[in-house]
């Protein structure tokens, strides 16, 4: 499995609008659920998208984001206010 630095690292590569580890996004393992967290801030927006393991290795072999890469442009849309 891969470190929480890694796919942070890497979301921020294809999505380089978010920010920065630790401010804008932070990434945690759920141990309970199996499932990565990807908690997205931006000003009083706030995202949390859950990431499945065989999706956050896809990602990080630069397969696809595709559900994450949504939920990022939605979060997008809610801060500016305007559609895409």
């Amino acid at each position: 499995m891969h470190d929480k630095k890694e796919l942070c690292d890497k979301i921020i590569s294809l999505y380089p609008e978010i920010g920065e580890c630790g401010i804008d996004i932070d990434v945690d393992f759920d141990s309970d659920k199996n499932v990565w967290t990807v908690d997205l801030k931006k000003d009083n927006h706030e995202l949390k998208h859950y990431l499945e393991i065989p999706d956050a290795d896809d990602c990080l072999e630069g397969k696809q984001c595709v559900s994450l890469g949504l939920e990022i442009a939605q979060l997008k849309k809610n801060i500016t206010g305007k559609g895409y």
